[in-house]
């Protein structure tokens, strides 16, 4: 943990030094967002018991610190608490839903984003950001629940204790209460969740002047994770055939709306715009 506190300090003292240097702007906010969530496995969308709900997590709070290097392009540096996972009904042979498979997971997220804008001076700019994002697991848990009941389970799939086989080939199964499969907290570590994952994420919107400091910044934004969020040595034994799962990379992924509101050191860029007319009018009248 020590060491990623001082690649964050690195980079942020980078970032001021850039700053002075280039004489840039700086602005710093406070964020909130609501993200449509989902986890990407291949081996849970051919698995006939699973079925995806819509799933919608809150990122109730976060905070921005960027630097302007000009009007077209910039640094932008956030940290977001925001939860992502995804809800799974478990379905029947007679495809009712009698129970749920739920991934639960709580991240602090601290994406680096390099962010072009329109290089125009009114109060609305739009702009565009990506970049890379490191996500640390705060918490995590992946449970599984659900009534006796009558199931199609794929070929290479664990049979649950007390099944038994069907002449139609499904499997008569016993109620499961709520049983935890994966946890930030297991004792076990090959039922861990991974600390950390690597992602890339990217926004799309709209900065809008409020006062002369003040400007509200409302973007749609995604990532998406390039490492696998359960622990290393239990995706090995998936790869390797030696548990009895369908294997297949699982992966994050959001998209939702973010509302920030910006102070900006200097003033706003429209302010800038106007002040600078004014003295130019002066100086003419004069």
């Amino acid at each position: 943990m020590k060491t990623k506190k001082s690649i964050v300090f690195l980079v942020v003292l980078g970032l001021f030094f850039s700053a002075y240097t280039v004489n840039a702007q700086i602005h710093f906010g406070a964020t909130t967002s609501v993200n449509s969530t989902f986890v990407l496995d291949k081996g849970l969308s051919q698995d006939p018991r699973y079925n995806a709900k819509a799933t919608y997590q809150w990122a109730p709070v976060g905070f921005s610190f960027g630097i302007d290097i000009g009007k077209r392009f910039g640094f932008q540096l956030e940290s977001i608490l925001a939860k992502q996972g995804q809800i799974f009904d478990v379905i029947d042979a007679a495809k009712n839903a009698v129970g749920e498979r739920k991934v639960d997971l709580s991240y602090l997220q601290m994406p680096l984003f390099f962010k072009f804008m329109s290089g125009k001076d009114s109060g609305a700019r739009t702009n565009f950001s990506f970049g890379p994002q490191l996500s640390i697991l705060r918490e995590g848990v992946e449970t599984l629940q659900y009534d006796a009941s009558v199931q199609s389970i794929p070929e290479g799939a664990e049979i649950p204790d007390g099944a038994t086989l069907n002449p139609d080939g499904t499997y008569t199964v016993p109620a499961l209460p709520t049983t935890e499969l994966l946890s930030s907290t297991a004792e076990e570590k090959i039922r861990q969740f991974k600390e950390t994952e690597l992602q890339i994420a990217a926004a799309f919107g709209l900065d809008i002047d409020l006062s002369k400091h003040l400007y509200l910044s409302t973007v749609i934004r995604a990532n998406y994770s390039f490492t696998d969020m359960r622990n290393g040595d239990l995706v090995d034994l998936l790869k390797d055939g030696n548990v009895s799962d369908l294997f297949s990379k699982r992966a994050n992924l959001a998209v939702g709306a973010q509302l920030g509101l910006n102070f900006v050191i200097g003033g706003t860029r429209s302010y800038k715009a106007k002040m600078k007319a004014k003295e130019n009018d002066d100086s003419y009248a004069r």
